[in-house]
Order: C-alpha cells, then structure tokens, then sequence
C-alpha cells in the first residue's frame, strides 16, 4: 500500500504547485501587463539497480502565458503599452537588468521614473530621472519629452528614451517579483523598431472565469487523491485483520 500513498502524495504536492500558481494569477488579474503563470506536471524516475519501475509527479510553474492582454485607452500621458513582443527594460531590486510588460509609468519625488510596482525605468543613459516640468509626454518611439517650467509647450524639450528589448529567439524566465529575465543571466538586446501605444495600458492576460474553474478542478483532484490515502489505510487496515492469528 505504500506506493499508492506514495503516489497520492506527490499528487497531492503537485495539486498545491497548481493551486499556488492559480491563485497568484487570480491575484493579479487587474495588474496591468501580467502574464499568467504556467504551471505543468512532469515525471520523475526514481533511477537505480533493477528497471525504473516507479515515478513520481512534480508539478511546477516552469513557463508563463505570454499571449497579449487586451490595451485600452486611458488618457493618462505616462500610460503606455507594449506592441507586438517587446518588453520595457527596468531595474531589479539586486541592480540587474530585467524585464516587464507593465505600462503604467509613475514619478517618484525624486524624479525617477519607476512602473507601477516601484521598479526603475532604464533609459539610454541608465535609470531615467525627469526634471521639474509643467508637462511631460512620451511618443511611440519611446523618446520622452518635457515642457520646462515656464517654457512654450509646442516646443518640448527630449529628455531620454525608454530602453525597449527584443525576446526573440532568447530564452527569458519569469521570477517571482513577475520581471523577467534572461535563464542562467545575460541581457536582451534593445529593439530599435520596437513601439508603444501612448496614453494606453495594456491589462493582464488571465481570463478570472478560466482560473476559477482550474482552482475547482485542482480542488477536487487534492479530494480525490486524499480519498485514495484513506482507502489506501483502510486496505491495509483490513490485510492486517485477515493475518492475524484466531485466538
């Protein structure tokens, strides 16, 4: 019986994978840019003498759904959204250069110019800093513009461009802070025909209905398998009455 307890369990552990990726991707179904996590199952040969008779299951989030969310127009001057595949280049927390989707640009006090989750936007000349201004706007290049204080709003002043990379044909990971970045390190290369779609975000790509369906789904897959433990507990329960010895 211990191999098909066994076996429960790392189904069991793979449905929890399952609902843990779930639940991040319901979590971030307003979150602009996001692309769901993927999570999917894989056999696990437990190798040594004899013939590999047995796997294990091991189900984790080893991709995510890169298909584009649906952009809308907001009118704010530093919404912007992505086309085709290109990602905006920013900071990550360690320094590195990573990866997003998300468009909704903001300002710190200080200048800096972060997404909407608090991580810095590289220009060409590193961390883009905007100066005091009475306007700014970005164009579908990338390139951002500012009317100084004071100055003539039709001649706007180009303060840097937003660094925008190519993910073609680069194998990128998505980590847990939802940037990506290159596998095993390494940088994407910019793409200079890359474009935005101004005053517009684009929102995330997880369907809510579809991922409360799969979070039922892997609810009663945990249900069953842990029905089968204690069927399992109860065959061997009854094995153990039929060998014992009539007094």
């Amino acid at each position: 019986m211990d191999r098909v307890i066994y076996t429960s369990l790392t189904a069991m552990r793979g449905s929890m994978a399952r609902q843990t990726a779930i639940a991040n991707n319901l979590a971030n179904a307003q979150t602009p840019g996001f692309r769901a996590d993927m999570a999917e199952a894989q056999a696990l040969w437990l190798h040594g003498s004899g013939h590999d008779a047995r796997a294990l299951s091991s189900e984790e989030v080893l991709a995510a759904d890169m298909r584009a969310g649906t952009v809308t127009a907001t009118g704010r001057d530093l919404d912007v959204a992505m086309q085709g595949d290109a990602l905006l280049v920013v900071q990550a927390p360690n320094g590195d250069e990573a990866y997003t989707r998300r468009g909704d640009l903001q300002l710190a006090p200080s200048g800096l110019l972060t997404t909407g989750d608090g991580h810095p936007v590289l220009g060409t000349q590193g961390p883009l800093t905007v100066p005091p201004a009475d306007a700014i706007r970005i164009d579908a290049d990338g390139r951002l513009f500012i009317v100084p204080p004071g100055g003539d709003p039709e001649n706007p002043v180009e303060v840097d461009r937003l660094r925008l990379a190519a993910p073609a044909g680069s194998d990128i990971v998505k980590g847990l802070d939802n940037l990506f970045r290159v596998r095993g390190g390494g940088i994407l290369p910019d793409d200079p025909e890359a474009r935005l779609t101004t005053r517009s975000l684009e929102g995330s790509n997880v369907s809510a209905t579809a991922a409360l369906v799969d979070m039922i789904e892997a609810s009663r897959m945990w249900d069953s398998q842990l029905k089968l433990i204690g069927d399992a507990r109860d065959m061997d329960a009854a094995t153990a009455n039929l060998m014992q010895l009539p007094r």
